[in-house]
């Protein structure tokens, strides 16, 4: 079983953002922690440098990290759900999923990904590109199970 976390910036309020994360993470037959992390700083690569300091110190070194970037691959979710089996069946225990700020992420957080994920070209809200994620881990797992959840048309 994995554990798995979402080391996340920006904090969600209370509201239908928040109970959506909330369902979803109940949901999870595996474990999921949703981290999240704020700064505010008025020059952006201020602030993207802090965000990147405070997520990579909440970084499990052992983790298999997988990075949301736009230069990353957009897999079908069938292959996401694949790609999960396969890190569980080579004894990866733990994944560590990273979604940036506004500003993204640089090379220095990119460099410690084993994975880079993009959820295509599009610009979306950090809070919906948790909410897409949440919905593919479980997703994931509910194909994994052999659960009817997913279904290709």
């Amino acid at each position: 079983m994995f554990k798995i976390d979402l080391l996340v910036v920006g904090k969600v309020k209370k509201g239908p953002w928040k109970d959506l994360i909330d369902e979803y993470v109940q949901r999870m037959k595996w474990p999921v922690t949703v981290v999240e992390v704020e700064s505010k700083y008025s020059d952006s690569k201020t602030q993207q440098e802090h965000e990147q300091r405070l997520i990579l110190s909440k970084l499990d070194e052992s983790s298999f990290v997988v990075v949301l970037d736009e230069r990353g691959d957009g897999l079908r979710s069938l292959d996401f759900s694949q790609t999960m089996e396969k890190l569980r069946d080579t004894g990866i225990d733990k994944i560590s999923f990273l979604i940036g700020g506004a500003e993204g992420f640089t090379d220095e957080v990119r460099s410690k990904a084993n994975m880079l994920l993009s959820f295509g070209q599009q610009t979306w809200p950090h809070v919906m590109v948790r909410v897409m994620l949440l919905e593919q881990i479980y997703r994931a797992q509910q194909i994994s199970s052999g659960h009817p959840y997913h279904r290709e048309g």
